[in-house]
């Protein structure tokens, strides 16, 4: 789950004078602040997000800056630290489109990748998967099919992932060219054969196909509907 934390111009301002790497900073001072609120959980700051993690799903605090655009800066903690611009409405905007034109579908599959990401602690981060999924639904034979096709959307979209190593993303509004590795790669491999089994397995043996879900989901989702 993604919020947006947009901080007061007081706190850029106060930060503005200090020397060192001042994003890094700032985002341990809100480390620190959650950290005396969900004191059992081990919270990590990882520009440009901080990161509470929960048994269900992980938590990608943003925290931000308006600008008068209506952008926002975001904290990169890199080479000594720098703000970067970000289109937060832009990309909600994309995201929604999208999931007018799926049915809904482009949330679903959003949270269920995300869901994946965190249960089998995938490094990729979340921004990549909600665009390689609207750029995946913009083209799926099957997005305008009703939630019995979601088995077939998953397993599909982990093929579409597997195509993607060491591709390029475009963020909405500011253009930022953004590559992706295959960090991921191995995983969403493990996870694009579970599913191919799952969706084999689905008319026959849906408990056997709920086992192999929950490879990918956890037990969140049950074996069987």
């Amino acid at each position: 789950m993604d919020v947006l934390f947009v901080l007061p111009d007081s706190v850029y301002a106060r930060f503005f004078l200090r020397s060192g790497n001042k994003q890094s900073q700032l985002l341990q001072e809100v480390k620190s602040v959650l950290a005396n609120t969900f004191n059992n959980t081990q919270i990590k700051g990882d520009g440009p997000v901080v990161v509470v993690p929960f048994s269900a799903y992980n938590l990608e605090l943003v925290p931000a800056f308006s600008l008068l655009n209506g952008q926002h800066w975001i904290c990169m903690t890199e080479n000594g630290g720098y703000y970067k611009n970000a289109d937060y409405k832009a990309e909600a905007d994309l995201i929604q489109s999208s999931n007018e034109a799926t049915n809904g579908k482009t949330r679903h599959l959003i949270r269920m990748m995300k869901r994946w990401q965190a249960y089998c602690n995938v490094p990729i981060k979340s921004f990549w998967i909600e665009l390689i999924a609207v750029e995946f639904l913009n083209t799926w034979e099957h997005r305008k099919k009703g939630m019995t096709w979601y088995d077939w959307m998953v397993r599909d979209f982990l093929i579409y992932l597997e195509s993607k190593p060491h591709a390029y993303l475009y963020a909405p509004g500011t253009y930022e060219m953004m590559y992706i590795g295959d960090a991921w790669l191995s995983k969403a491999k493990t996870a694009r054969q579970i599913a191919i089994m799952a969706c084999g397995y689905e008319a026959d043996f849906p408990i056997t196909a709920g086992n192999e879900w929950q490879k990918i989901f956890g037990t969140d989702i049950p074996k069987f509907l």
